[in-house]
């Protein structure tokens, strides 16, 4: 067993993704605690026989290592700063790792506070769903001081199945935006291009067969055609959280000057799926929004 395996692990946000993602932090061996606020996080950590405590401060002072998996940029300065926070609490060469999507801005101020406190942060946004945190697939973009990635590819290799070190300060959060810019049009797109071959008179399992056997076919859209012909959208990513992740991203475009309109643009098709009630369906309701503004059925299987 490496010296890594044997510290002591402190975990933040058991949500839909950091629920197995602390889970198989501690199936690997690593003594784990787990911070809760209510009762549901406390019956959560105690179905997985996880030891609680509530309060930052003392899992900060406990723990050798904290992952982090929480929901925005509020909440990242909410667990970091203050006199209860990490960045007061963590004991000198301790790690944070940070694993949630959030602004290269609000992830350089929380490195300020920490860096200068003599932690490590390691930002490490996660690429995958619900589905791929279960199976332990994650991708994990990272970025940090190098040395300290390397020593943190045990904790990693728990929840996670690739690995990337992509720079040394805020390089992560960049690419993490990048992804989800991608996945987010991915989604948009065919929404549209699926509402034409519809309107043509061809079913969504005809066209979705075709298109993954095409020049445009992508891993993400095979694995969306089981929920796509179904048309069961229990989320594997909401649309709320997509929502989320785009406001990042014009966020960005606005502080650097960077022209984002399609973005902008796609970031208008998630805010008529959230009018329409599918905040907490899966992003990829888009494609039934599309048919039922178009007049159109689907048609499932």
């Amino acid at each position: 067993m490496s010296n890594t395996a044997k510290s002591r692990v402190g975990f933040i946000g058991l949500g839909k993704m950091g629920t197995p993602m602390c889970r198989h932090i501690a199936a690997a061996g690593y003594p784990v605690t787990a911070f809760v606020r209510n009762a549901a996080a406390r019956e959560k950590a105690a179905a997985l026989g996880i030891a609680t405590s509530d309060s930052i401060s003392a899992l900060a002072r406990s723990s050798d290592i904290v992952v982090s998996a929480i929901i925005d940029d509020k909440a990242l300065a909410d667990i970091v700063s203050g006199e209860d926070g990490l960045a007061t609490n963590m004991k000198t060469g301790a790690t944070l790792i940070e694993t949630s999507t959030v602004s290269p801005a609000a992830s350089a101020a929380a490195a300020h506070l920490l860096v200068g406190r003599g932690i490590t942060y390691l930002r490490s946004p996660v690429s995958g769903s619900t589905a791929t945190a279960e199976a332990a697939a994650l991708t994990v973009l990272a970025s940090g001081p190098r040395t300290a990635f390397d020593a943190m590819l045990p904790v990693y290799a728990t929840f996670s199945k690739k690995q990337y070190h992509v720079g040394e300060t805020e390089q992560a959060r960049y690419l993490k935006l990048t992804l989800n810019a991608m996945v987010g049009a991915t989604a948009a797109l065919l929404a549209e291009a699926l509402t034409i071959s519809k309107k043509g008179g061809l079913d969504m399992a005809t066209t979705l067969e075709v298109i993954n056997n095409s020049a445009v076919a992508s891993p993400l859209i095979g694995y969306k055609t089981k929920m796509l012909v179904s048309g069961d959208y229990t989320p594997a990513f909401p649309v709320a959280g997509m929502m989320k992740d785009f406001d990042i991203a014009l966020g960005v475009g606005r502080s650097e000057h960077i022209p984002l309109p399609l973005i902008a643009q796609v970031r208008q098709s998630y805010e008529a799926a959230f009018a329409a009630g599918a905040a907490e369906e899966d992003f990829f309701a888009l494609v039934r929004e599309a048919a039922r503004i178009a007049g159109l059925k689907q048609d499932h299987s």
